[in-house]
Order: C-alpha cells, then sequence, then structure tokens
C-alpha cells in the first residue's frame, strides 16, 4: 500500500474513539498505513485516553478548538504521505474499505480525492446524510447527494453501486491526494466547519482534476458527532458558508445574478423556518448574510486567489436544475427521479 495517513480530527469525541478507533487501526491495513489523532484542544481527557491505549497511534495535539478546516490545515501540516484519509470519529469502518479507495487513486492519478459509500450507522440500510453515495451541487450552489436530498435519506437497494465522477466527496470520510491538497492550499480556514470539502474539490476540479465515488467501499457513519444536524449554529454555517463558496467560484457569466437569486431564495428558507417556529433558524440564516457582507472585502480578495487554480468548470456535475423548486414543489425527493446528466448554463 502506498504511504497513508489516516487522520481522525477529534474534538471531545472520546466516546467515539473508545467505540471506532480500534476497528479502524485493525481494519486499515499494514504496511505504509499509519493512524494519527489530530486533537483540537479537547477537554474530555481523549487525548490521554489515545496515549494510554493505543501507543502506535500518533497524536497531534493543537492547542485549541480550530475547528474541522483549520484543524486538518494544521495537523496535515505536519504529516508527511503520498494520500490523507480524512476521517470522522463517528464511523464505523469495514473490513476491506481503504484498498479500494488507495486502489483507484493509484490506477487514477487525474483524481485528487474519492469517498466511499456512507451508509447511516443506527439505520444500516439507510444512506447517510454526510455525503452517501457522492456529492453535486445544483446551479444555486445547493448541496445535494446521491441517496440524500436535504434532510430526506433513501434507502440503499444497490441504486447506485457504480463508480462514477462527483463533484465534491464527504469530509467524513474522504481520501485525497496529499499533492493535489497543498496545490490547492487545503481547506478555507474561514470555513470553520461545514461545506469546506466542498469548496476544496471546486478548486479540484478548477485545476482539471477529478473526484470519484467508489461503491465497493462502505462505512457506517453515526452523525452529528460533533454538531447535531438541527443545530441552530450548523444552520447558520450551511448558510453562510454555501454563500462563501459560491462567492469565491462561481464562474463570471451570471455571478452576480445568481448570488442575488441565491439571497432571495435564502430569505424563502427564513420564512418557511418561520412559519415552522423555528426562531433560531431564522436567526441563523439572518447571522449568516450579515457575516457574509461583513466579509465582502476578504471574499472579493480569495475570488481573485481561486482563479489562480484554473478556469475548469465540472459543468457535467452541476445539477441545471433549482433544487428547491424539484424537491418543494415537485417533490422529486430521490436523486434518481431528477436528470443527474444536466450541466450548467
Amino acid at each position: 500500500m502506498p504511504e497513508t495517513a489516516i487522520v481522525i480530527l477529534n474534538w471531545n469525541g472520546l466516546i467515539f474513539l473508545k467505540q471506532f478507533l480500534g476497528q479502524v487501526v485493525s481494519l486499515s491495513g499494514d504496511t505504509g498505513t499509519t493512524v494519527y489523532i489530530a486533537d483540537n484542544g479537547s477537554k474530555d481527557g481523549s487525548a490521554e485516553w489515545v496515549l494510554g491505549n493505543f501507543p502506535k497511534v500518533k497524536l497531534i495535539r493543537l492547542d485549541r478548538n480550530y475547528g474541522f478546516a483549520g484543524g486538518y490545515n494544521l495537523a496535515l501540516g505536519q504529516i508527511s504521505a503520498k494520500y490523507y484519509v480524512l476521517l470522522n470519529s463517528d464511523i464505523e469502518v469495514t473490513a476491506g474499505w481503504l484498498e479500494p479507495l488507495l486502489d483507484y487513486m493509484e490506477k487514477n492519478q487525474d483524481v485528487a480525492s474519492c469517498q466511499p459509500k456512507i451508509l447511516s450507522y443506527n439505520r444500516r440500510n439507510l444512506f447517510e446524510y454526510a455525503g452517501a453515495a457522492g456529492g453535486f451541487i445544483d446551479k444555486m450552489g445547493y448541496p445535494l447527494c446521491r441517496g440524500r436530498i436535504f434532510s430526506k435519506v433513501e434507502e440503499d437497494k444497490g441504486q447506485y453501486d457504480n463508480q462514477i465522477d462527483i463533484f465534491w466527496s464527504t469530509g467524513a470520510c474522504m481520501v485525497v491526494r496529499a499533492d493535489s491538497w497543498e496545490k490547492a492550499g487545503g481547506f478555507d480556514p474561514d470555513f470553520f466547519a461545514h461545506m469546506e470539502e466542498i469548496d476544496l474539490c471546486w478548486r479540484f476540479h478548477k485545476m482539471g482534476l477529478r473526484v470519484a465515488y467508489i461503491p465497493c467501499s462502505k462505512v457506517y457513519h453515526v452523525g452529528g458527532g460533533a454538531l447535531s444536524y438541527n443545530s441552530p449554529y450548523k444552520t447558520y454555517l450551511n448558510f453562510r458558508n454555501s454563500l462563501y463558496f459560491l462567492y469565491k467560484n462561481l464562474p463570471e457569466k451570471n455571478f452576480r445574478r445568481k448570488i442575488l437569486i441565491r439571497k432571495i431564495l435564502d430569505g424563502i428558507a427564513a420564512v418557511f423556518f418561520l412559519c415552522k417556529f423555528q426562531f433560531k433558524s431564522v436567526r441563523s440564516v439572518w447571522l449568516a448574510h450579515v457575516d457574509f457582507y461583513k466579509n465582502i472585502g476578504k471574499l472579493k480578495e480569495e475570488r481573485l486567489l481561486v482563479k489562480k487554480y484554473g478556469n475548469k468548470e465540472p459543468l457535467s456535475l452541476i445539477l441545471n436544475k433549482y433544487l428547491v423548486f424539484e424537491f418543494y414543489i415537485k417533490q422529486n425527493k430521490k436523486y434518481t427521479s431528477l436528470t443527474g446528466n444536466t450541466r450548467c448554463k
């Protein structure tokens, strides 16, 4: 196996380390694979527990919580390997999960990142929210997955067992070619958490690289381990960060029109939350837009920097539809009911 670093970013995740770390170590091969715990300033004794129970696991201790993006940037900067495997602490791996991912990367040098099939740990016949069978975005930047649209997840019946190119690979379990990571600049630390992998993968595509889904590898994800899926803070990060990656990465054609439409759609989402008396979510959307405007100057600079990575656009991987309309009005709640091969115009 090529030199590979499995890096688990941990923040107060002792319960998950006790449950899953042993399996990661035992099922991740021998030659060339090293498991790292990058501890994001945990206060629950998880770093000490790793030292006492897994002496062969390498521990990187950060002085505070830098978030998913910043934590991985700092940790990977201290690791030398051909491939990084970013793995959530709340994931159960399976026998033979790693080899197909690395084999595909070895045979396809133009692939910057890939992911396995992500299934639910608690409802094992269902896909899991964070990644499912590969990630995409619609023309307004709303993320979707094969097997998951918004909060609706599908049962795994083998309908997505074909290997395909995808727009983004999930940060819950993604293999990244180290030199591609470095050339693309890693995650944007301003994202803190959520959607930083979409932003990174968009840069990969601009560089002319590919991102892939490998269905013969599968893992089970608990989900919401560090931040609940219903958390208002998560809602805030999702809305803010989606505006961030759109502003940074959208091509010039129709750029301002698409940003405007996205803002309007976010406003409609806020009204939807209001009608459901989800006042904290309404506030989250408001704060996301306030912070977007506060940081518009920096985003303009980053938009200029992104252009240096290239001008290739993965048009065939962007759904040329309004996902909000498809899901809520037309009731198309499965990926198979959408036209997956349309191009963004």
